[in-house]
């Protein structure tokens, strides 16, 4: 069926034209003819955020015509125009007119609210106060054209660990509720409001103890069906049942598929009777109540006989109430943690089911599909982490995930053909805004980081697509003379944090039965390396500062709108201020534990050194507080955003005051480098790959199998007959089944070195908090002036970031 639509402006508006350019003045009633009895839901909710992005922008309204439109300006919905791609879109402007069309409903509503992005409303219009300017008047040129399809069919977000963030926010102060960790219909309708605007359509609500569960809440379903979101759960929760907290509520006797067969199975057919009407993206498979294990079966080869029954007996139900085609229904299998091995033991999926792969809750892809998994009609999928809780430690507090590690990881799982269904656990959404944006623009157009008419052997990620993304974000948001001082603060804030974030600072760690990693130690750093980074917080803390100062001005001149001031601070200044001070707090608490080492600036007495630095600790503390209460409390949006940020999610010992101890072990001492180097800095014959912003430098490589890269050092440092060679790795994951490399020392015999570890190793978390797989040799030296080192990749997805020596 085609549909017809039109925006258009008023007839004495057109006759008032001088060219035929679309033009809306402000003030000026703007018309839209559009059949909408037959439109769905989402796009008609488009239309609503448009009426009230135009309202704020220009001043004027909208009015919508149901009337029949004469074929001289004929806009369709017509999914044959866009080769039958889902969920695309069109605006073209001629003789005046603006043309929005559509695939279907879901393309109409990303082209009806592509119209608000070029009116200049930020998709963080609601969630980051990021007030739009008005403007006395709107235009597109005569023939503009804007051609837009998604590079990934399901693309969304999950909200998980909200118990300190979105839920005590949600149910005390947006929408206040009597209701136990209620987050309800209002809540939900600016989250899917925000998807739409970042072209988004599937959500995974929030599902720990603490809250009540989405299809638990009156209105949630309906909002969902408002906005055209389709609803998933995540790898503990199948059938669109939040079983965490639904079991207790709504289920019999133990969640235990071997022993309580007919149980489970009604708690699992209750819930697909009462959604089949909408749109659900089905997890299938099983685990635990919550994150753990399936109850029942102990071996993998017990759980894989079980899950066998279990997604017979689920795919029976979805055909009995969504649609007798079963392979019609969207349905996902994750094989996360345990479940991974029980599918590498042999379990079936069927062919129709999309495979959602994970990472390992730090940014690192576990598995990249086969050949055989990428030709599997379901396709390939992607559960992505940019916030965790659990081991080796949580990273709940501040949005400080590295933008090029999530533009590496996820470019490489697009390439490895993990195309079909992305979503990303946000957290509480804040202070995440960057990452989501980021992770969604990805997934919606990746033509611009992979040209698509190039042979896939050639294809090659465009190097500058990262910077150009942020830099277009942070002037989008506060023009371009500030972003310019912006964006090199924020890739200097996520570097030093990519070499340890805040929530790892304090080298303690989660989860762990030895006690002593509930206690604040040392990091392994030199007091010259602690100095530096002190030194490299305070240059982006005083240069926030000095923003903030710029962005004073400028709303002053009324060159932005005043809620800009309280964007500038969600987005940017408690980010930057409160990562620095936590750095302050435990670097500073470092030092004073080795007063009697310390040459520093107070000098009267170790006990006086260490007085001083205590002061400074417990000033970055105090400070972290009064940073987290001006967010909370907000300057201009009368404390919207109040229990959104808590700087001690879990309360755990990173987020205390630092006691006041006394070291029993030195500091740790700088190795004598003959010379470190970046990956950069290597010499190739073959083209190389630079990951501009990834790595401890924000110069690591992307080394293919068979590779050869080679480094020189100068000789006359070398001062015995053997040298320790150290290569410093992103700590990625096999894209086959090993990580390995050859390494050689002026052309000697190389020596081989592996990357890989195993499931949640000692060696794994080490990698993990510190952002590098370390391998060291030591070798034998020759008196030479120049040095070669050698390296050769093996295996795929080796990813180079230094090479020290010593």
């Amino acid at each position: 069926m085609t549909y017809k639509y039109i925006i258009t402006q008023s007839l004495a508006m057109l006759m008032s034209l001088a060219s035929n350019a679309f033009e809306v003045k402000s003030g000026q009633m703007v018309v839209v003819s559009a059949d909408t009895a037959r439109m769905e839901p989402v796009a008609k909710t488009a239309l609503k955020m448009l009426k009230g992005d135009i309202r704020k922008v220009l001043g004027s309204e909208m009015k919508l015509v149901n009337t029949s439109v004469n074929s001289s300006i004929i806009l369709q919905r017509d999914a044959a125009a866009f080769a039958y791609k889902k969920e695309a879109f069109l605006l073209k402007s001629a003789n005046g007119y603006l043309y929005i069309k559509g695939s279907d409903d879901h393309g109409l509503a990303y082209g009806i609210l592509e119209v608000s992005r070029l009116l200049g409303v930020s998709p963080w219009e609601w969630w980051a106060d990021a007030e739009p300017k008005q403007l006395k008047a709107f235009s597109l040129k005569e023939g503009y054209h804007n051609e837009q399809a998604p590079s990934v069919e399901y693309r969304g977000i999950f909200i998980n660990d909200e118990d300190w963030g979105l839920m005590p926010w949600s149910g005390k102060t947006y929408e206040p509720s009597d209701i136990p960790g209620h987050i309800g219909p209002k809540t939900n309708a600016r989250i899917f409001e925000l998807l739409l605007r970042l072209r988004a359509n599937t959500y995974w609500p929030a599902m720990h103890e603490c809250t009540r569960p989405f299809f638990l809440t009156e209105g949630n379903r309906e909002v969902a069906q408002q906005y055209g979101i389709y609803i998933g759960g995540s790898h503990c929760e199948p059938m669109a049942s939040s079983t965490a907290g639904e079991w207790k509520m709504r289920g019999v006797g133990e969640y235990d598929f071997l022993n309580n067969r007919e149980n489970v199975l009604q708690f699992w057919e209750d819930r697909v009777k009462e959604v089949a009407g909408q749109p659900i993206l089905y997890t299938i498979g099983m685990r635990g109540v919550h994150d753990g294990a399936m109850q029942g079966a102990k071996t993998t080869e017990e759980q894989k006989t079980v899950l066998d029954s279990v997604l017979k007996a689920q795919r029976e139900l979805l055909g009995k109430y969504v649609n007798k085609d079963v392979a019609q229904v969207p349905q996902l299998f994750v094989p996360y943690k345990e479940v991974l091995d029980v599918y590498h033991a042999g379990l079936q999926v069927p062919d129709d089911v999309c495979l959602v792969w994970c990472d390992d809750n730090y940014g690192m892809v576990r598995h990249f599909p086969t050949a055989v998994e990428r030709a599997r009609k379901g396709g390939n999928g992607i559960y992505y982490h940019v916030s965790y809780w659990g081991r080796p430690h949580d990273y709940l507090w501040l949005g400080t995930f590295s933008p090029a590690l999530l533009y590496q990881q996820m470019s490489e799982a697009w390439h490895k053909g993990i195309q079909k269904f992305w979503i990303l656990n946000v957290g509480d959404i804040k202070p995440a805004e960057y990452q989501i944006e980021l992770f969604l623009d990805m997934a919606w157009n990746m033509n611009r980081i992979y040209p698509g008419d190039t042979p896939e052997k050639e294809l090659q990620p465009n190097n500058e697509w990262l910077a150009e993304h942020e830099r277009n974000f942070w002037t989008r948001e506060f023009g371009k003379k500030l972003a310019a001082e912006m964006l090199p603060v924020m890739q200097e804030s996520y570097r030093l944090a990519y070499i340890r974030k805040p929530e790892f600072m304090a080298n303690t760690r989660c989860e762990e039965r030895n006690p002593k990693y509930k206690v604040i130690t040392d990091l392994p750093w030199s007091e010259a390396y602690i100095r530096a980074r002190l030194a490299d917080y305070k240059s982006i803390s005083d240069k926030a500062e000095k923003i903030g100062g710029m962005l004073d001005k400028a709303i002053a001149k009324g060159e932005l709108p005043k809620e800009r001031k309280d964007e500038f601070y969600q987005l940017f200044k408690y980010p930057v201020q409160a990562a620095a001070q936590m750095n302050n707090k435990l670097l500073y608490g470092q030092l004073a534990r080795h007063g009697k080492e310390i040459s520093g600036e107070f000098r009267s007495s170790s006990r006086d050194i260490s007085a001083e630095y205590w002061k400074k600790s417990e000033a970055a503390y105090d400070s972290i507080v009064s940073l987290t209460k001006v967010y909370n409390e907000g300057y201009y949006n009368q404390g919207k955003w109040n229990r959104m940020m808590d700087f001690q999610p879990r309360r755990l010992p990173v987020f205390n005051r630092v006691p006041h101890t006394v070291a029993t072990q030195p500091l740790a001492k700088d190795p004598e480098y003959i010379a470190c180097l970046s990956a950069n800095d290597c010499i190739s014959a073959s083209p190389l790959y630079l990951w501009k912003g990834l790595g401890y430098e924000g110069k690591a490589i992307s080394i293919v199998r068979n590779q050869e890269i080679g480094f020189v050092f100068d000789g006359k440092k070398v001062k015995g007959d053997s040298i320790t060679i150290q290569v410093r790795w992103v700590p990625t994951h096999p894209m086959d089944n090993k990580l390995r490399f050859f390494l050689s020392l002026d052309g000697e015999n190389p020596v081989e070195g592996e990357v890989q570890t195993s499931g949640r190793s000692e060696q794994w978390k080490v990698n993990t908090l510190q952002c590098q797989a370390r391998v060291s040799f030591t070798l034998p030296v020759a008196r030479m002036k120049k040095h070669r080192i050698l390296i050769k990749a093996l295996d795929e997805g080796l990813v180079l970031d230094q090479v020290c020596v010593y």
